[in-house]
């Protein structure tokens, strides 16, 4: 009686990270023959199997203890592999956590204002959408002077800038990247009442947009019609309901955030409505 043995073939795809103090040719250079990085098993794939006979007893026994290897190291590559897939979940369960990797879309009917500037005798609308509950989540920009592709590359600007902030990327950080770039058109502005001077036009949108929704003063070039009541008294609740109304009505990007100077106390206001008899 002929006797077989079966032998299966795997790839084991793995990586090996080391720590090195300093990049040169002789530590790249000896990198391979270090034992102390970390071994990650990435994936292991089942190729193909083959059979052969086997005459001799002895062989047959060699090659059985070296199945029963073969097989413990099966399991043992079998277990790292799960290990590294509940490595591999977990962290892609906390990047799903992560506000980033979720679209929060602008409704369909949005509040927002345009301003309208103009830089060294260029004309710039900057539109702004905005969020049920005030925050900022999309810009257009237009421009009068500017050629058919610096137009372009505006638009797709702002569409790249919109997708960032309903993607969850803080205005902050859009405001710290873009402020203070210099290029033409830069000059004196006229038509915003908090900003006089621009270095171009991206440092004078993302200083409209951090005046207006973050508060930044030091950017402002006129003060704030805001005034800093030390003894200011706490609102009554009809004031706290028309702030809550105007809130919901109201641009915060509009008002700057200034919803009391922007109150009109209707109070006093008698409506006398009759209906109209037929």
């Amino acid at each position: 009686m002929s006797k077989y043995i079966a032998e299966s073939f795997y790839t084991c795809l793995f990586k090996i990270s080391h720590k090195l103090n300093e990049i040169t040719n002789e530590t790249l250079k000896n990198l391979d023959q270090r034992d102390d990085g970390k071994f990650e098993i990435i994936d292991v794939k089942f190729n193909k199997r083959k059979t052969k006979a086997i005459g001799d007893i002895k062989k047959t026994t060699e090659t059985l203890d070296n199945q029963d290897q073969q097989t413990e190291l099966k399991d043992l590559i079998h277990k790292s592999s799960l290990s590294v897939q509940d490595s591999k979940t977990s962290e892609t369960r906390n990047y799903n956590d992560k506000t980033f990797n979720f679209r929060k879309r602008m409704p369909d009917r949005r509040k927002g204002y345009i301003q309208k500037a103009t830089i060294d005798e260029n004309k710039v609308y900057l539109h702004i959408g905005e969020y049920d509950d005030g925050k900022i989540g999309e810009i257009f920009i237009d421009t009068n002077k500017e050629g058919e592709l610096v137009k372009a590359m505006m638009n797709n600007f702002a569409i790249a800038i919109s997708l960032g902030l309903q993607y969850g990327v803080p205005l902050e950080e859009y405001v710290d990247a873009f402020i203070d770039t210099k290029f033409e058109p830069s000059g004196k502005v006229h038509g915003n009442d908090r900003i006089l001077s621009a270095t171009s036009i991206l440092d004078y949108i993302f200083r409209e947009l951090a005046i207006s929704y973050l508060g930044r003063e030091d950017l402002a070039h006129t003060p704030s019609i805001n005034k800093a009541d030390t003894n200011a008294v706490e609102a009554s609740p009809e004031e706290v309901k028309f702030l809550d109304v105007l809130k919901n009505v109201t641009s915060k990007g509009f008002v700057r955030n200034q919803y009391k100077e922007k109150l009109v106390d209707l109070t006093s206001v008698k409506l006398n409505l009759k209906s109209k008899k037929g």
